[in-house]
Parts: structure tokens; C-alpha cells; sequence
């Protein structure tokens, strides 16, 4: 067990129940998830455009830009996703048809854009009985579709990890397909692993749901991430 991650990733989920809410932002999630050394997206949390402008330059281009609330649901429902900003002037166009359109006056989630043609989910849920379980399928919009997932108790060594990316009946997504390479199964696996120590290192943790994790080239990273928190218990 890494201590610092498992103090780092307490502290952003104590900070958040001290705010009253039921979920991390997307964020405040990949805060936890990158805390134990999961891959997820370059990204800032801006408030005006001047920051965003600012942020930008930093990422670079191409960006997202997302809604950033915990209470924020259905994002790209309502308008409150633009992906594939080029430049400043989108950049400026985006986030003022957000503002206007959308009726969103919160925080925004820049982050960089990233390809691949490869979409997997990986998730966490806790059983009263059996306690945390990593999920690992297929993802993207063809989660619910296919409903090609398997599931393992935490804890996880590499090797299980590495057998449940075999175990779904698509693994053949996994292997070089169409001019793409081989997805590194090692940090696939990895990734498993560390979702699995999160589970057991903070019981108040109720469920995770990383999806799409993205294959750029052959390597997996989290562009989008939810922690949903347990309910406190009455007395």
C-alpha cells in the first residue's frame, strides 16, 4: 500500500464531504485515480476565460471542455460538452454558448483531446458482502449495448488483472486490429490493480465509473472518471 496516495486521494474525498457532496467532480476523480498512478487526461479547472485562454496554452491543442460540478449531470445532454477546439476564437465561442445556451455559470474542465479508436470502461462497486469489485469491458456508448463485462474481487494481482482482459467474449479489441497496435495489457492491468486498492483503501467510496477509458496508440487513459461516495448512515 502507497501511503501518500492513499493520504492525497482521503483528502480530496474528506474535503468533498465536508461540502455535502455524494460525488466527486470529474476532476476531483481523476485527482484520486492519478493519486495511485492511473493514466488520466492533462487537464486544468477554470473559471473565466482569461484562465481557460491561459490553461490552453499550456495543454495545447486540440481541447475539451466540459462542465465541472459534482451536481452536473447528462453534460452532453444539455450542451455541456464541445470537443475538438482548435484555437483561442473556439475556445471563446465555446464557452460562450455554454454560458448563454446552456444556462451553466460553474467551473469548466479543460483538458487536452485525445484519439483512439479504442474504448474501454473499467469501473468499481461495492458489495455489503464481498466489498469492493473491479469491473473491466467494453466501453464508450457500446457499454450497455453489448454488455461484454467481467468482474473480480479487489484485491487484484497483475496476473488476475491480466486474465480479465481475456476473460470478455471482444478481447480480440485488445490485440492489432486495422493498422492499430497491440494495447499494452501491462498497464491495462495495472490500471486494474491500482482501481482495486482505491476500493479497499477508502471505504467511503461507493462506486467508480471510468468510462471511456481511451486507447491512444496502445496505451489506456481516462478521459472521463466518476467517484460516487457512500451515503452516510443514520444513527
Amino acid at each position: 500500500m502507497d501511503q501518500a496516495a492513499k493520504t492525497a486521494a482521503g483528502d480530496i474525498i474528506t474535503a468533498a464531504k465536508s461540502r455535502g457532496q455524494a460525488a466527486l467532480t470529474e476532476y476531483e476523480s481523476k485527482q484520486v485515480l492519478a493519486a495511485y498512478g492511473f493514466p488520466v487526461t492533462q487537464e486544468a479547472v477554470v473559471s473565466d476565460l482569461a484562465g481557460a485562454t491561459a490553461a490552453a496554452a499550456g495543454i495545447g491543442w486540440p481541447l475539451v471542455l466540459k462542465a465541472c460540478a459534482h451536481d452536473v449531470t447528462h453534460k452532453t445532454e444539455r450542451g455541456l460538452v464541445q470537443v475538438g477546439i482548435a484555437n483561442v476564437d473556439q475556445l471563446g465561442a465555446a464557452w460562450k454558448r455554454m454560458r448563454t445556451d446552456g444556462a451553466y455559470d460553474g467551473d469548466f474542465l479543460l483538458q487536452e483531446m485525445v484519439s483512439g479508436a479504442r474504448e474501454l470502461v473499467l469501473g468499481l462497486i461495492r458489495d455489503p458482502q464481498m466489498g469492493p469489485s473491479v469491473m473491466f469491458g467494453i466501453g464508450g456508448i457500446f457499454t450497455e449495448i453489448f454488455e461484454d463485462v467481467v468482474f473480480r474481487v479487489a484485491p487484484l494481482s497483475v496476473g488476475d488483472a491480466l486474465e480479465m482482459t481475456g476473460d470478455i467474449r471482444g478481447s480480440k479489441i485488445l490485440d492489432a486490429v486495422r493498422g492499430m497496435p497491440s494495447v499494452n495489457r501491462e498497464a491495462l492491468a495495472k490500471a486494474a490493480v491500482a482501481l482495486g486498492q482505491i476500493g479497499l483503501d477508502h471505504d467511503d467510496i461507493q462506486e467508480v465509473d471510468i468510462n471511456p477509458l481511451i486507447i491512444s496508440g496502445s496505451q489506456p487513459i481516462a478521459v472521463d472518471a466518476l467517484i460516487v461516495l457512500k451515503e452516510a448512515s443514520g444513527c
